[in-house]
């Protein structure tokens, strides 16, 4: 007898990106020598005055659950970094601590969004804001943009996105996938059109705030117009700062009622973060600012050098990140030189091929584009350049 699904999970599509992750790492137990550049996880080890904040919490016995929402002194360490990192005062009540960063999305999306009300995404934007929309009965809206506008939308395109049913506006920076940062003066134009639709809620996904490759500092649309805090939720987490995406914590800041909505969802869902990763998260918040360093100076140097392999290889041109560890190169020569239908088969041809997994672009609602980190060794980054310019070069 078939099993009847909902419609709701009907609706959506798996994460892309693990799915090609999962595809090379099948190939790998096959004896494949497959490089993956489709993970969005940085390779180096949670560094150790972090691991030791966890062990020490384990030997303690602080193993139990927690308040729903964090622990008290998780919720002060994320409200003094606030403080400290963006001149932003929130209290306890105003901060939730969730199971990473995807669970704060989806906790405000449920509490937010009602069928029929409409969500403004610019493209390219990361897999999962749409599927998390659609799940709510709401309707994703996507503003696309392209590698000649920075990857950024304009004001008059989020004027004639917004509508009447709008009530989200989702903004990523640093971008995943294109590593692009709006700044200071991009956010203000932005917020000038937000000041005529006060029914919309601003989620700023701040989450690859401290990887900046560039010159430019770190704002977000609450730094450059206050008067948006009121119905601005500021999503963060040390899941990609301190090497941290397997222990799941992220957290938001926002309006308390806002907040106080996502913390029953989370009572009704996952409940408290884990007891152990919220004691390691409280050390990474409080840690000193040059333990990171190490790490966004590596990221740096790959930059640097995937960028410019890139842009030698045949038929494709990439645009320099600004942000976050991801490059968005264009393939659409690419696929029309090589005779193949769209990104995804691409995807595949490279896979098979040339055995260095990508993501399609299409997946981030812009096709002909390719989605590579740079978050792994150097050695492995140089094997799959060369790698990729035999193939493109036919």
């Amino acid at each position: 007898m078939a099993l009847r699904l909902s419609n709701r999970v009907q609706r959506i599509q798996p994460s892309p990106t693990l799915a090609v992750t999962a595809r090379a790492a099948e190939l790998r137990e096959q004896g494949h020598d497959v490089i993956g550049l489709g993970a969005g996880e940085p390779d180096f080890t949670t560094p150790e005055p972090i691991r030791a904040a966890a062990k020490t919490a384990i030997d303690a016995g602080h193993t139990k659950y927690t308040p729903v929402d964090g622990m008290a002194s998780l919720k002060k360490a994320i409200c003094e970094k606030f403080r400290t990192d963006n001149a932003l005062e929130y209290t306890p009540e105003e901060v939730i601590a969730s199971s990473g960063g995807k669970q704060v999305v989806f906790n405000l999306v449920q509490a937010l969004l009602e069928e029929g009300d409409e969500a403004v995404i610019p493209a390219p934007y990361w897999v999962s804001y749409p599927d998390i929309v659609k799940l709510a009965g709401a309707q994703p809206v996507s503003i696309e943009t392209d590698d000649t506008a920075g990857f950024k939308i304009s004001p008059q395109q989020l004027e004639e996105a917004l509508g009447e049913r709008s009530r989200l506006l989702i903004l990523n920076s640093p971008s995943n996938p294109t590593g692009a940062v709006y700044s200071a003066e991009e956010l203000k134009d932005l917020a000038e059109v937000l000041r005529q639709y006060p029914q919309v809620v601003i989620l700023t996904d701040d989450i690859y705030e401290k990887i900046l490759l560039g010159e430019k500092t770190f704002r977000n649309i609450v730094n450059v117009a206050p008067d948006l805090k009121d119905r601005t939720v500021v999503l963060n987490g040390v899941s990609k700062a301190y090497a941290m995406t397997g222990w799941r914590i992220g957290y938001a800041a926002g309006p308390r009622e806002v907040i106080a909505a996502m913390k029953k969802l989370q009572s009704q869902s996952t409940s408290n973060p884990a007891s152990i990763s919220q004691h390691a998260a409280v050390a990474a918040l409080q840690s000193d600012p040059d333990l990171i360093r190490p790490m966004v100076e590596a990221f740096r140097e790959r930059h640097d050098y995937v960028s410019e392999a890139l842009n030698r290889l045949p038929h494709v041109s990439c645009r320099r990140a600004e942000g976050a560890f991801y490059l968005f190169p264009a393939f659409h020569d690419a696929i029309e030189a090589l005779g193949l239908a769209d990104d995804v088969s691409l995807a595949t041809h490279l896979l098979d091929q040339a055995q260095v997994a990508l993501v399609p672009g299409s997946a981030f609602g812009a096709p002909g584009y390719m989605r590579l980190s740079f978050a792994t060794d150097m050695e492995s980054l140089r094997t799959a350049m060369d790698r990729l310019g035999r193939i493109l070069a036919g």
